[in-house]
């Protein structure tokens, strides 16, 4: 039994925070040998690059599960709960499990900072990870970079299959400032012995294939699965093997990214880490969920059941596939069928430090927000857009929209269910979507404990 409550474990992992991001391996294997190298234990792909690793995780895991298998999963950033980051079988874990491990670790931590320098939050929680899920007994992982890929803490684990998704201009600060020298980067994760797939393309997809073949491993490249339609509840696509495949997560992008999960899974059988059917694959996709991303719910208010999409939406990319699937999805969404469909509104928060001026005129680009209503709210965080500030944005790149502000994400949404004339639409920032999902979604797994006398 763990002496620390979840709270303080909690707040013990997150000051690391205050060493910052340290790309190196150093400091993850030394505290990883202090634990007994636990990350031995399992084998499984690590998924790399800079658009989609989230989504390709989620698709494969639930296939894998559909097949009966017990899989470790690091979705992230969380939304809710910090207990996201790691779960088993979709499952975060629970406090109790999460303070004792960090009180666990954390004298390792203290030994290795000794020789090598404080390892950094990130690098204890990636030790933390794979301390559980060898601990939890698990068939095979499924592990998200964090950052690049060369010197990213859970590069000091190979399971055998190495996936990555794309590779475009991001943290250009730490990875460089070309898609080359990025790309060779992610392409590090490709290790002697492993099974590896890409979507990536053009230069970066020439850096992959150098990498590939200087270690003789075998790499295969995913072109994105024919979309044959699209509906609120997900796509539908053609894939090698099962035909017309219906899959849960909604946006036509999903269709790269399920084709990539599809060879994922072809790499871990070639590897003899995991079989699958073709009807455990269909349902898994069918069934798969990614949290916050382009996620549709109905909730229940006093003005009635109101449609609320949330999607992060925190740069221009990400902005562009959103106004894209609100135009795909417009005619699905409540109103979407009459001859003058009650307008969306928009409640959106953002970064000081994100290309907001792009973001809102990426957003702005969409048919479904023409007559929309904007409010803009402030995280209250440090690094927060100021509302008055996003509204300006707004009134530049829209200035015949209606916008407003409201001082918090809550008094936002309690505005737009109280006055909103038709769907919600909540972007901008994962920031904003948590706290919003927070609210409107009550999942039992992600309440976590409060501190006594609070």
């Amino acid at each position: 039994m763990s002496e620390l409550s979840y709270a303080a474990a909690l707040r013990a992992l997150q000051e690391r925070g205050r060493f910052g991001i340290r790309l190196g391996l150093g400091r993850t294997r030394a505290l990883l040998r202090e634990l007994g190298d636990p990350q031995r234990a399992f084998r499984g792909a690590l998924i790399g690059g800079t658009n989609g690793k989230g989504s390709v995780l989620a698709l494969a895991a639930s296939a894998l599960r559909a097949a009966g298998h017990r899989v470790g999963e690091t979705p992230k950033p969380h939304l809710v709960s910090y207990r996201e980051r790691l779960a088993v079988n979709g499952r975060p874990i629970d406090p109790a499990t999460f303070a004792r491990l960090v009180e666990e670790i954390l004298p390792a931590a203290e030994r290795v900072g000794r020789r090598l320098g404080d390892p950094t939050e990130f690098e204890i929680l990636t030790a933390l990870v794979f301390r559980w899920f060898a601990e939890a007994g698990i068939d095979l992982a499924l592990v998200e970079v964090g950052l690049g890929g060369r010197l990213d803490a859970t590069h000091t684990w190979d399971g055998g299959v190495a996936a990555i998704t794309n590779v475009e201009l991001d943290h250009t600060d730490r990875l460089g400032s070309t898609v080359v020298a990025i790309a060779r980067e992610k392409a590090a994760i490709i290790e002697r012995g492993d099974r590896a797939l890409t979507g990536a393309t053009g230069e970066a997809l020439a850096v992959i294939r150098r990498r590939a073949r200087r270690l003789g491993v075998p790499l295969v490249e995913v072109a994105p699965a024919p979309l044959l339609a699209w509906d609120r509840d997900g796509i539908i696509v053609e894939l090698p093997g099962l035909g017309a495949t219906r899959v849960g997560l909604c946006g036509r992008h999903q269709a790269a990214n399920v084709a990539l999960a599809d060879a994922l899974l072809d790499a871990l059988e070639a590897a003899g880490i995991a079989r699958l059917s073709a009807d455990d694959r269909r349902r898994g996709y069918a069934a798969a969920r990614w949290p916050g991303r382009l996620e549709l719910i109905t909730v229940d208010g006093r003005a009635g059941a109101r449609e609320v999409l949330l999607d992060g939406a925190h740069n221009p990319a990400g902005a562009a596939v959103l106004a894209t699937a609100l135009d795909d999805l417009r005619p699905y969404l409540a109103g979407g069928d009459r001859a003058a469909p009650a307008p969306l509104t928009l409640v959106m928060a953002a970064m000081a430090d994100k290309d907001v001026a792009g973001i809102a005129a990426a957003l702005a680009g969409a048919a479904a927000l023409r007559g929309a209503r904007i409010i803009c709210t402030d995280l209250g965080l440090h690094r927060s857009l100021p509302a008055d500030e996003l509204a300006r944005y707004w009134a530049a790149v829209a200035p015949g929209l209606p916008t407003v502000t409201e001082p918090t994400p809550g008094a936002a949404l309690d505005r737009a269910l109280r006055e909103a004339p038709g769907p919600i639409v909540v972007a901008g920032s994962l920031y904003l979507v948590g706290e919003v999902r927070g609210r409107l979604v009550d999942d039992p797994a992600l309440r976590d404990p409060e501190e006594a006398g609070t």
